[in-house]
């Protein structure tokens, strides 16, 4: 073999190294190599589905005023199995209480949250994340969406009810025993919550 023909190689191995990385489409690297999905025309058109799937907000449920640690009346407290005293929590993006069914297994927890932004941040707003599955339904006629982690074990499952303008009911059921409960279940359980706490808004307009 040749000089000449033996650097054209090394040339050939080389260009067919850059493009094998480039054949990686789908992913971009992120901080430190790390790999994340690329939002492509077809994803955006999908999110732009799921907002059309969504209902008409058939009236205002303003969460201002409303202490969400009294959102649930006692027989649904029991419906529930919360067995302890309901606690305000340091509020994530928003006033939150948290529930606790935590007197037989499988123990679980409700965090309720009131969120000042859109039903539609978490769909094509600042809100959306990509590693996260969001799904649209209807809860008690309003428009909502199930919002959860498809990936590792089932921890949380969320539900986000477009309660007003600007204003959005976060009801996220979280697992406190491990293992007991599927990410289905989770979603099922937080739907209910949701439903049982729209209920009682309701009831106070």
């Amino acid at each position: 073999m040749t000089a000449a023909s033996t650097v054209r190689n090394r040339r050939l191995r080389v260009t067919g190294g850059v493009l094998a990385t480039a054949a990686l489409a789908g992913c971009s690297a992120g901080t430190a190599g790390t790999a994340y999905p690329v939002e492509t025309a077809a994803t955006a058109a999908s999110q732009s589905a799921k907002a059309a799937q969504l209902p008409q907000r058939p009236a205002e449920l303003p969460l201002a005023g409303v202490n969400l640690c009294e959102v649930f009346p006692q027989v649904q407290l029991d419906a529930l199995k919360i067995t302890s005293v309901p606690r305000e929590a340091p509020p994530e993006d928003g006033p939150t209480c948290v529930f606790d069914a935590d007197g037989a297994e499988p123990m679980h927890s409700y965090h309720v949250r009131a969120v000042p932004a859109d039903l539609g941040e978490w769909i094509t707003g600042a809100r959306k994340k990509n590693s996260m599955t969001t799904e649209p339904k209807t809860i008690g006629g309003y428009p909502a969406l199930t919002n959860y982690r498809a990936a590792g074990d089932p921890a949380d499952c969320e539900t986000l009810v477009g309660v007003a303008r600007g204003q959005t009911l976060a009801v996220q059921t979280f697992a406190i025993t491990r293992g007991k409960l599927t990410q289905p279940q989770l979603c099922d359980m937080s739907a209910h919550a949701a439903d049982l706490a729209l209920q009682s808004l309701k009831a106070r307009n």
